[in-house]
């Protein structure tokens, strides 16, 4: 019996696709980038490299155009799994191969992993009508991804936003060079070995740890500053939009002069020595720097001989242990989960140099970092609120607004800001105390989402609770159990009827909004670090949770999202400092922008339920029945789940937050009461919150 194949990769279809792509000589700048893949390239067994920077900087262009430099592979004639014909695979489902096999040269793959993947196509599976026709188990199964990457590549675009479920059989094949199969009656393993290659937006959110560790090499790729080089870069985009084939054409020579140092350095890298004076540099390094265990030490050893093999060299130098330091170590450092990532590089550099004899150290870096890198963030640096740009409706920095019960007379007394623009920037929330931990928030019912640790779920993750009858991906015991039921005392037997699929009740991640008030009545001191430290609190349960987050702030006479829906806690956080105060109160414009964004965020993603945060005194000033506006605004939101931190303190209080709470149909929580469940541990937090305030006050 015939076995299926795995369609080839011929050599006319491969030029035709890389006319296409930008060629990787093409690509202007980003030498680390380029760097990086060309040592994954020559090694492998570095571990992968992960891209990570912002949007349009030639991630996926430089990792595509890899593909086209790659040097072909020999493989046995019609194996499905790629195997070298100099040493095949013992295991391979189409083994065992003979000595001598039939073999046939193809280029390299490019395999791309699709975020909406499902595990049978990334580990493979069984071909339902082979196995009921009589063939065997190793002859219907049907290789997956990790088969087709296997002596390739394994492009992961996005790989931040990979399901958890996909993490984990990546991480195992990554781990151990090795794709096991064991379900619903398969049984067998092959041979996956491959360059994992990832690109990613930090501003999506952070990488998996576990995964991040898998990957040896990390890059920070970011656009460059220099007008010139980026006029270059759109030119030779344009160029090649224009005339893709006479722009490949172009870059030929270039790009076979790659390939073949590619092929070289591969050829070279086992006759590479590592003097015992750089290997001891390279330990010293990350035992200074703080890296856990000794899989950085490692990594950065074989970048190093990896990158002198890829210059022609024979042996390890100061030259290349520092390339290899720069790309290896920074994204292996300890930080919290809110810490910059990234390593400055004048500490990389003396961590490196605390190998040397005690002579002086030599003149440079010895790194050659290019313009552009980590610590210089450019994204980071716009303005933190467009509030900035209103100071007409920012009150004085030490001016506080008279309680407001709602009512349009205490709103015509209130007082209107008078007499010139101020020139002067609007005052900024204390900086915010130390975070404690938030008992859990959970949305009400059960959503379908998942990938978290939030609210309860029903999806196709977690553990079974029912089952529902279906024609398209059935599961085997509920389909056991129903064909049992059904015809009880008649010979076993499983019909179209029978079919079921598991419900599994799980937890999912939530978008979790934080309305902030950074108005007037909020813009005491004590107050203010209330507000920061309670969202810096919740900002770290999510960053645990692994939901979205998003700040809204409101105050003058509008509300700003300061974070759009993210899952980088950490830039969430960064915005939480130094946020405008002051002016009135516009309760129910942050409430209606509130609803505006959970609005579009359930057009991109309908599974994912909001859970509103809403921190505030419950005043509301400015315009006619500011209070009743806020009131019926949140009405409005009635059917989101919700809940108000009453952030109002001192001798007075009005009660308003509890009022906006019922018109929300939200919980109804103070500070204290945030905290962590357990009496004792939320007592504590209280008492520690309190004491912060008062070193505030007296500082």
């Amino acid at each position: 019996m015939t076995m299926p194949s795995v369609p080839e990769v011929s050599e006319p279809r491969r030029r035709s696709a890389s006319s296409v792509v930008l060629p990787f000589a093409a690509v202007v700048g980003q030498d680390d980038a380029r760097l990086a893949l060309l040592l994954g390239a020559v090694d492998p067994g570095i571990g992968g490299v992960l891209l990570s920077g912002e949007k349009g900087t030639a991630k996926t262009t430089l990792v595509r155009g890899l593909a086209a430099l790659l040097p072909g592979i020999a493989v046995v004639s019609k194996c499905r799994f790629s195997c070298d014909p100099a040493s095949p695979d013992p295991a391979c489902p189409d083994g065992p191969h003979l000595p001598g096999a039939a073999a046939e040269y193809r280029p390299a793959r490019l395999v791309e992993l699709p975020l909406g993947a499902t595990e049978d196509r990334l580990a493979g599976s069984l071909d339902v009508p082979r196995v009921l026709a009589g063939a065997a188990t190793a002859e219907a199964f049907v290789p997956g991804l990790l088969a087709q990457a296997h002596r390739g590549v394994l492009y992961v675009d996005e790989i931040n936003l990979l399901p958890d479920h996909l993490v984990d059989v990546l991480l195992d094949a990554a781990a151990t060079g090795i794709t096991t199969v064991e379900r619903e009656g398969v049984s067998l393993r092959h041979a996956s070995r491959f360059l994992l290659v990832g690109t990613m937006n930090p501003e999506e959110g952070e990488l998996r740890p576990q995964l991040q560790d898998r990957f040896g090499i990390a890059v920070a790729v970011v656009a460059s500053p220099d007008p010139h080089q980026r006029a270059d870069a759109v030119r030779a985009r344009l160029r090649h939009d224009r005339q893709p084939a006479a722009d490949t054409a172009a870059y030929e020579q270039a790009s076979q002069e790659l390939t073949s140092g590619i092929a070289a350095g591969r050829a070279r890298l086992g006759d590479v020595d590592l003097p015992d004076a750089e290997l001891i540099r390279i330990t010293t390094a990350c035992s200074s720097l703080g890296v856990d265990g000794l899989r950085g030490d490692l990594v950065t050893a074989r970048a190093a001989i990896a990158h002198a093999a890829w210059r022609g060299a024979n042996t390890v130098t100061d030259q290349d242990v520092r390339e290899a330091a720069r790309l290896a170590l920074p994204h292996r450092l300890r930080r919290g989960p809110f810490d910059s990532p990234g390593i400055d590089t004048g500490r990389l550099d003396e961590a490196l140099s605390a190998g040397d004899d005690p002579e002086p150290p030599p003149d440079g870096d010895g790194g050659g970092q290019p313009p552009g890198r980590d610590d210089a963030e450019p994204s980071q640096q716009q303005p933190q609120s467009r509030d900035e740009t209103l100071p007409a409706d920012s009150a004085p920095a030490d001016t506080a607004e008279p309680a407001n019960t709602g009512s349009p007379a205490a709103d015509a007394s209130s007082p209107e800001p008078t007499g010139p623009r101020q020139s002067t920037p609007p005052r900024t929330a204390a900086a915010p105390g130390t975070a404690f931990q938030i008992r859990h928030l959970q949305a009400t019912g059960l959503g379908t989402g998942g990938g978290g640790n939030r609210s309860r779920s029903r999806g196709s993750s977690g553990r079974p609770a029912a089952s529902i009858a279906t024609s398209g991906r059935p599961d085997l015991i509920p389909t056991l159990r129903a064909a049992a039921l059904a015809r009880p005392g008649e010979p076993f037997r499983i019909t179209g009827q029978d079919l079921r699929r598991s419900l599994r009740r799980g937890r999912e991640a939530n978008l979790v909004v934080l309305l902030l008030d950074t108005s007037g009545s909020m813009a005491a001191r004590r107050r203010s670090q209330t507000v920061t430290t309670v969202a810096l609190s919740l900002l770290a349960d999510s960053y645990r949770r692994r939901d979205r987050v998003a700040v809204l702030t409101f105050r003058g006479r509008t509300a700003t999202t300061v974070v759009p829906p993210t899952r980088s806690v950490e830039l969430a956080t960064r915005r939480l400092h130094d946020l405008p105060v002051g002016g009135q109160t516009p309760l129910a414009a942050g409430l209606d922008a509130v609803a505006d964004l959970i609005r579009r965020e359930r057009w991109r993603d309908p599974d994912r339920r909001p859970l509103l945060v809403v921190v505030t005194d419950g005043r509301a000033t400015g315009g006619p029945d500011p209070f009743g506006t806020a009131q019926r605004a949140a009405r409005r939101l009635a059917g989101v789940a919700g809940i108000v931190v009453d952030a109002e303190d001192g001798p007075v209080r009005l009660g308003l937050a509890a009022r906006i709470a019922t018109d929300l149909a939200a919980e109804l929580v103070t500070v204290a009461g945030l905290a962590s469940a357990n009496p004792a541990r939320r007592d504590d937090a209280a008492q520690e919150l309190a004491a912060v305030i008062k070193a505030k006050e007296a500082a």
